[in-house]
């Protein structure tokens, strides 16, 4: 999972307001670059279905 940009900042993807307090929601992976973390505010985080994470896609 990739921190938070510029120190526990991050924009939530539902509202688009920063928040101090960023959730993580989602990873994006990618085969030819480095992956993203999608991030929500506290409040927003509740609503949303999260994943996948890391290592939630690896089968045994």
């Amino acid at each position: 999972m990739t921190p938070p940009p510029t120190g526990d900042v991050a924009f939530c993807i539902v509202c688009h307001k920063t928040t101090t307090v960023p959730v993580p929601v989602r990873e994006i992976h990618s085969s030819s670059g480095p992956g993203a973390t999608l991030w929500a505010c506290p409040e927003h985080a509740e609503e949303l279905t999260p994943g996948p994470m890391s290592g939630e896609l690896i089968w045994p």
